[in-house]
């Protein structure tokens, strides 16, 4: 008899699970678990509507957080580099 072997579906194919909470200023932040996608929201109701957005409207991927819940985008793979801007007033470039 042939064994079944349940294994992970491809991570393209998983759900994204996002986390939800408040900042120190009162905004609503959403962050996936990878720190690569999320944001910061005014109101509660637009940042589900992002989690919803983002998981095909499965609101039930999603954990509420307790306390204080910061932004952290920091383990971005991707690195930018600084362009340097121009300043049109002083026709300067400002680092």
């Amino acid at each position: 008899m042939k064994q079944e072997q349940e294994t992970e579906p491809p991570s393209c194919l998983r759900i994204p699970l996002f986390m939800v909470g408040q900042d120190s200023h009162g905004n609503w932040v959403v962050q996936d678990q990878n720190r690569s996608r999320g944001g910061l929201f005014v109101a509660r109701i637009d940042a589900l509507r992002f989690v919803r957005s983002e998981n095909a409207n499965r609101t039930q991927a999603y954990i509420a957080v307790s306390g204080l819940f910061e932004l952290d985008m920091a383990r971005k793979t991707r690195v930018l580099q600084r362009q340097p801007v121009l300043d049109a007033q002083r026709d300067r470039r400002v680092a």
